[in-house]
Protein backbone atom coordinates (compact mmCIF):
# COMPACT_ATOMS: atom_id res chain seq x y z
CA UNK A 1 0.00 0.00 0.00
CA UNK A 2 1.55 3.67 -0.59
CA UNK A 3 1.14 5.63 2.16
CA UNK A 4 3.13 8.71 0.82
CA UNK A 5 0.96 11.81 1.68
CA UNK A 6 -0.79 10.39 4.57
CA UNK A 7 -0.06 11.48 7.46
CA UNK A 8 -1.76 11.59 10.82
CA UNK A 9 -4.68 9.25 9.29
CA UNK A 10 -5.78 5.81 9.93
CA UNK A 11 -4.84 3.39 7.74
CA UNK A 12 -7.01 -0.25 7.62
CA UNK A 13 -5.64 -2.89 6.10
CA UNK A 14 -7.52 -6.36 6.96
CA UNK A 15 -7.57 -6.06 10.55
CA UNK A 16 -4.32 -4.13 10.98
CA UNK A 17 -4.68 -0.56 12.06
CA UNK A 18 -1.91 1.68 11.34
CA UNK A 19 -1.17 5.34 12.30
CA UNK A 20 0.78 7.44 10.31
CA UNK A 21 3.32 9.59 13.03
CA UNK A 22 4.99 12.70 12.66
CA UNK A 23 6.43 15.33 14.75
CA UNK A 24 4.09 18.12 15.82
CA UNK A 25 1.16 16.08 15.49
CA UNK A 26 -1.61 16.06 18.19
CA UNK A 27 -1.24 13.53 21.21
CA UNK A 28 -4.82 12.90 20.33
CA UNK A 29 -4.15 11.68 17.02
CA UNK A 30 -1.56 8.65 18.84
CA UNK A 31 -4.61 6.97 19.88
CA UNK A 32 -4.66 4.78 23.50
CA UNK A 33 -0.89 5.52 24.51
CA UNK A 34 0.57 4.95 28.14
CA UNK A 35 1.90 8.73 28.99
CA UNK A 36 4.53 8.86 31.94
CA UNK A 37 6.09 11.42 33.69
CA UNK A 38 8.96 11.51 36.63
CA UNK A 39 8.76 11.11 40.14
CA UNK A 40 10.59 14.29 40.06
CA UNK A 41 7.87 16.37 38.66
CA UNK A 42 6.24 18.99 39.52
CA UNK A 43 2.96 18.07 40.86
CA UNK A 44 1.38 21.48 39.60
CA UNK A 45 1.24 19.37 36.02
CA UNK A 46 4.42 21.35 34.48
CA UNK A 47 6.02 18.05 33.28
CA UNK A 48 7.06 16.51 30.29
CA UNK A 49 5.34 13.09 29.75
CA UNK A 50 6.75 10.14 27.29
CA UNK A 51 4.96 7.63 25.70
CA UNK A 52 6.41 4.44 23.74
CA UNK A 53 4.83 3.89 20.51
CA UNK A 54 3.92 0.59 19.00
CA UNK A 55 5.92 1.77 16.28
CA UNK A 56 9.26 1.82 18.82
CA UNK A 57 8.89 5.29 18.64
CA UNK A 58 9.29 7.40 21.96
CA UNK A 59 6.66 10.71 22.33
CA UNK A 60 6.99 13.37 24.15
CA UNK A 61 4.26 16.09 25.23
CA UNK A 62 3.97 18.95 27.52
CA UNK A 63 1.31 18.14 30.22
CA UNK A 64 0.02 21.32 30.25
CA UNK A 65 -1.23 20.57 26.84
CA UNK A 66 -2.00 16.80 26.87
CA UNK A 67 -4.50 17.58 23.31
CA UNK A 68 -1.26 19.48 22.02
CA UNK A 69 1.83 18.31 19.71
CA UNK A 70 4.08 15.67 20.00
CA UNK A 71 7.89 15.61 19.28
CA UNK A 72 8.65 12.13 18.36
CA UNK A 73 11.94 10.37 18.87
CA UNK A 74 14.39 7.02 18.26
CA UNK A 75 14.91 5.25 20.97
CA UNK A 76 18.84 5.87 20.34
CA UNK A 77 18.07 9.43 20.37
CA UNK A 78 16.29 9.26 23.78
CA UNK A 79 19.16 7.05 25.12
CA UNK A 80 21.86 9.39 23.98
CA UNK A 81 19.41 12.15 25.67
CA UNK A 82 19.05 10.33 28.55
CA UNK A 83 22.77 9.49 29.53
CA UNK A 84 23.48 13.42 28.84
CA UNK A 85 21.18 14.64 31.40
CA UNK A 86 21.92 11.87 34.10
CA UNK A 87 25.66 13.01 33.57
CA UNK A 88 24.82 16.57 34.12
CA UNK A 89 25.30 17.97 30.09
CA UNK A 90 21.61 20.36 30.07
CA UNK A 91 21.95 21.28 34.58
CA UNK A 92 23.56 24.93 33.05
CA UNK A 93 20.35 25.10 31.10
CA UNK A 94 18.49 25.53 34.55
CA UNK A 95 20.41 28.67 35.54
CA UNK A 96 21.92 28.81 39.27
CA UNK A 97 19.07 28.88 41.88
CA UNK A 98 17.71 25.12 40.60
CA UNK A 99 19.76 22.28 42.14
CA UNK A 100 19.08 18.78 40.28
CA UNK A 101 18.80 15.62 42.92
CA UNK A 102 20.00 11.97 41.74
Amino acid sequence: MNTRGLVGVTLSEGDKHMVITYNGMLATELGEVRWQKSWHSNPNGECVELAALPSGEIAMRNSRFPAGPVLLYTQAEITAFLAGAKDGQFDHLLGETHHLTR
